[in-house]
C-alpha cells in the first residue's frame, strides 16, 4: 500500500510536470540527457530489474556532472536549482559507489529512488522559474 501511494504521488508529479518538462528539456539539453538514462534505469529497478542501473551507474554519474558543467539557461540559474543539481551530482556519485561496491538491491533501489526524486525536484523548480 505504501508503494502504491508513492507511485500515485510520483505519477501525479510526472503528469503535472510533463508539459513544462518538455520545454525545460528543449532549453536545457543536459537535463534531457540525464533524464534518458534515469528513465531507462529507474523504471526497471522499480520492477526488480537492476541490470540497467548496475551497468549504467557510471554513465548516470557522468550525466549528472555534466548538468553543472553545461550551458544552463539563465532562467534556470537560480540558487535552488543549482543546489539541487549539486545534490543530484553527489547522489549519483553515491549510487555509483554503491553499485561498484556490490551494494544490495534494496540499497540501490533506495538510492536511485532518492536520485529520481531529486531529478523531479529540479524539473519542478525549472517549471517554477519559468512562471
Amino acid at each position: 500500500m505504501k508503494h502504491l501511494k508513492a507511485l500515485l504521488v510520483l505519477a501525479l508529479i510526472v503528469v503535472t510536470n510533463s508539459v513544462s518538462a518538455q520545454s525545460t528539456f528543449d532549453k536545457w539539453p543536459a537535463i534531457k540527457e540525464f533524464h534518458e538514462v534515469m528513465s531507462q534505469t529507474f523504471h526497471p529497478a522499480e520492477e526488480g530489474n537492476f541490470a540497467p542501473i548496475k551497468t549504467r551507474s557510471e554513465e548516470m554519474m557522468n550525466k549528472a556532472a555534466m548538468l553543472l558543467k553545461s550551458d544552463i539557461p539563465a532562467e534556470f540559474k537560480t540558487n535552488a536549482i543549482l543546489a539541487s543539481a549539486e545534490r543530484l551530482q553527489l547522489k549519483s556519485k553515491a549510487l555509483h559507489k554503491l553499485v561498484t561496491s556490490n551494494g544490495s538491491d534494496a540499497a540501490i533501489l533506495k538510492s536511485i529512488t532518492d536520485l529520481h526524486d531529486t531529478f523531479h525536484e529540479i524539473v519542478g523548480l525549472c517549471s517554477d522559474a519559468k512562471k
